[in-house]
């Protein structure tokens, strides 16, 4: 019902930055949050960074003051730039949303197919 496209990732050297977008599309009636997870071989998948339908946002504690999450509401649309990547920011980035299908629906979460990001030293 809801589908999740990332683009963005690539492989950069350490000190520079990429952005991310994600767009969602299908039978969306609300997004409650959109958010950014990332995974790397060997560990678990972990928050990034998060931001709400009230445009509240919160950060991992190991990005805060690089990573910037916003959103583009009429394009359902959400953004993560990367500045001063980081080697250990080498991850697959999964874009993930809360989202309603209709008015009173529960709201699901859905997951994009991830994109890449590789950070060289």
């Amino acid at each position: 019902q809801v589908q999740l496209v990332e683009s963005g990732g690539g492989l950069v050297q350490a000190g520079g930055s990429l952005r991310l977008s994600c767009v969602a599309s299908g039978s969306i009636f609300s997004i409650n949050y959109m958010a950014w997870y990332r995974q790397a071989p060997g560990k678990q998948r972990e928050l990034v960074a998060r931001i709400t339908s009230g445009a509240s946002t919160n950060y991992a504690d190991s990005v805060k003051g690089r990573f910037t999450i916003s959103r583009d509401n009429a394009k359902n649309t959400v953004y993560l730039q990367m500045n001063s990547l980081k080697p250990e920011d080498t991850a697959l980035y999964y874009c993930n949303a809360n989202a309603q299908t209709s008015l009173g629906a529960q709201g699901f979460r859905y997951w994009g197919q991830g994109t890449q990001v590789t950070v060289s030293s």
